[in-house]
C-alpha cells in the first residue's frame, strides 16, 4: 500500500483495535456452556453505540431511516403501493438490464410476485431443485426475508425464509420483498422476532445482509459484488 494514498496511520489503526481488544477482555466472559447473566456493560457497548442513528418512534420514522441507511449503503430501496407494483418494478429492471432468467422460492410474497412477472422471463424455482451453474447463470434470485432493521440498513434471512442458503447469494441481484410489518428499529428487535418464531429450534443459516457484498481490503478501494451479490433491491408493501 502506498502510504501517501492512505490517511489513517497504520500504527494509530493498530493500537485502537488493540485497546479495543484490552477494554472488552477486562470484563469476564460467561463459559461456553453457560448463559450470560448480565449484558455488556454501557461502558464496552457506548462507543459503539454513537455510531447508529437513534429510531424515531412511527412506521415512517422506521421507512425513511431504513431508506436513508439503504441510500449510504448502495441499496436500492423502494416503496411498492402492492405485490402488483413490486412486479411491475421487478419487470422494469429485466428490461432495463436485459434480464433472461430470475430464481425464486415458494412463498405468500415470493408466489403472488411470480405470477405477474412478464411472460418473457424465465423463472428458475429452487424448490424443484436446480444446479449450482443454473442458479448461477440467473440474472437475479428473489427472496422473502425475517426482517429489516431501519437502523442499520440490514436485511435478515434465514434458509427458512429465503430459500435455502445459496439463492441470496449466487445471483448477482438479489431482491428482497418485505412488508411493512417485517420493519423492526434494530438488531435486538430482529433476534427478538427470531427466538419468538422458532422458539429455540433456529434455521441452519441466519444471515443479516446489509448493503451489496463488498469488500476494501486492496488499497481500501470499494469493490462491489466481491463475494456475493454485486446489487441489492429491497421492495416494500403494505
Amino acid at each position: 500500500m502506498n502510504p501517501a494514498n492512505s490517511n489513517a496511520s497504520p500504527k494509530g489503526d493498530r493500537e485502537a483495535i488493540l485497546g479495543r481488544i484490552a477494554e472488552a477482555l477486562r470484563e469476564e466472559a460467561p463459559r461456553h456452556h453457560e448463559a450470560p447473566d448480565k449484558p455488556a456493560p454501557l461502558s464496552v457497548t457506548a462507543p459503539f453505540r454513537e455510531w447508529l442513528p437513534p429510531v424515531g418512534k412511527t412506521r415512517k420514522d422506521q421507512i425513511a431511516l431504513f431508506a436513508q441507511q439503504s441510500e449510504a449503503l448502495r441499496t436500492e430501496f423502494r416503496e411498492c403501493p402492492s405485490e402488483a407494483g413490486a412486479a411491475k418494478h421487478i419487470a422494469a429492471l429485466a428490461a432495463e438490464l436485459g434480464w433472461k432468467t430470475i430464481a425464486l422460492h415458494a412463498g405468500e410474497l415470493t408466489d403472488a410476485i411470480a405470477e405477474r412477472l412478464p411472460k418473457t422471463l424465465a423463472v428458475l424455482r429452487v424448490d424443484s431443485g436446480y444446479t449450482k451453474g443454473a442458479l448461477e447463470s440467473c440474472d437475479a434470485g428473489l427472496t422473502e426475508c425475517e426482517s429489516l432493521i431501519a437502523q442499520t440498513g440490514s436485511v435478515c434471512v434465514t434458509a427458512l425464509s429465503s430459500g435455502g442458503r445459496a439463492l441470496s447469494v449466487l445471483p448477482p441481484h438479489h431482491i428482497v420483498i418485505a412488508q411493512k410489518s417485517q420493519l423492526v428499529n434494530d438488531l435486538s428487535g430482529a433476534y427478538e422476532l427470531l427466538a419468538q418464531k422458532y422458539e429455540g429450534g433456529y434455521p441452519s443459516f441466519i444471515s443479516f445482509i446489509t448493503g451489496p457484498s463488498r469488500t476494501g481490503d486492496i488499497e481500501r478501494i470499494l469493490v462491489l459484488g466481491a463475494h456475493g451479490p454485486k446489487k441489492l433491491t429491497v421492495l416494500l408493501i403494505p
